[in-house]
C-alpha cells in the first residue's frame, strides 16, 4: 500500500527518515514556483545553495555570460544577483538557456534536508498534477515543506494538501500519516469555499495566501502578483527533479 506523508517543516522529519523516498518539496512562496516558472522558461537548470557565500563560489567555476544568480533574503534581491525570487523576473528572455545559481531562505535549505532521499522533486500549484502524476507509483512519497523562518505556513500546508488529494484521486487506497491528512482537509475545505462562493480553486487560494505567513510577507514588500501566479494550478506541464550527482535541477 502506498504511503503519502506530509512534514509541516524539514525539523519535523529527520534526514535519514527520508532516506530511499520520494521527496516532493513545497516552498510555493516562492521558491518552489519560481524553480518551475524558470525551467519552464527555458533556463538549462538550477544549482541551488544554502548560502550566499555558496553561490558567489559556485559562480567562480563558470563564465559569467553563462549564469544567473537568484534568489533572496528577506523577499528581496541579494546585492550583487541578477534576480530575485519572483517568478515574474524568470522570463524566456531573461533565463533561456542559462544556468541558474540558486539561494533562498527557507526553499533551498529544505531541499539539502532531503539529501539522502532516492529521488528529490519540486512540487508547487503550477505543477501540481504534473508531479503527482510523475510519483504516482512510488511506494512511499515525502512531501516536505519548506515554511517560513522555522515557522510552519498555510500556504505550504495548502500546497501539500493540493498534491496530496492529487495523489490519493490517482492511488487507492493510500495510506496518510496524521499531516497529510489534515493537509488534504484543508485543501478540500478550500475547494468548498470556492464552490460556495462561485469562484475557481486558483482564486479561492490567491484570496486565502494573502492571510498567510508568506504571503503577508510578500504584500508588505510589495509583491501581490507573486500571490496570483503562486495559486494558479496546473499551468506547467514540468516536473523538476534534483540531480544529487551533480547538485543540477533539471527537467524530469
Amino acid at each position: 500500500m502506498p504511503e503519502i506523508a506530509v512534514h509541516y517543516l524539514p525539523h519535523f522529519v529527520a534526514e535519514a527518515d527520508l532516506a530511499g523516498s520520494v521527496v516532493i518539496v513545497v516552498d510555493l512562496l516562492r521558491a518552489s514556483t519560481t524553480i518551475c516558472q524558470a525551467l519552464a522558461a527555458g533556463a538549462k537548470c538550477i544549482v541551488p545553495s544554502v548560502e550566499v557565500d555558496e553561490t558567489f563560489a559556485k559562480a567562480a567555476q563558470y563564465d559569467r555570460s553563462e549564469i544567473l544568480l537568484g534568489g533572496e533574503r528577506g523577499g528581496e534581491r541579494i546585492d550583487g544577483f541578477d534576480l530575485g525570487n519572483s517568478p515574474a523576473d524568470y522570463t524566456a528572455e531573461e533565463v533561456f538557456g542559462r544556468i541558474v545559481l540558486f539561494t533562498t531562505t527557507n526553499g533551498t535549505k529544505a531541499l539539502a534536508h532531503a539529501r539522502l532521499a532516492e529521488h528529490v522533486l519540486i512540487g508547487a500549484a503550477v505543477n501540481r498534477q504534473a508531479v503527482a502524476g510523475a510519483v504516482h507509483s512510488a511506494e512511499r512519497v515525502d512531501i516536505l515543506c519548506a515554511g517560513t523562518g522555522g515557522k510552519v505556513t498555510r500556504e505550504d500546508l495548502l500546497a501539500a494538501g493540493a498534491i496530496a488529494s492529487q495523489l490519493t484521486a490517482q492511488v487507492k487506497n493510500c495510506r496518510l500519516n496524521e499531516w497529510a491528512g489534515a493537509a488534504g482537509r484543508e485543501w478540500q475545505e478550500l475547494l468548498t469555499t470556492a464552490r460556495a462562493l462561485s469562484r475557481t480553486p486558483s482564486e479561492q487560494f490567491a484570496i486565502e495566501l494573502r492571510d498567510t505567513l508568506g504571503g503577508k510577507n510578500l504584500l508588505a514588500l510589495g509583491y501581490n502578483d507573486d500571490l496570483k501566479f503562486s495559486a494558479q494550478l496546473d499551468i506547467y506541464d514540468v516536473v523538476p527533479e534534483l540531480d544529487r550527482a551533480s547538485g543540477q535541477i533539471r527537467l524530469r
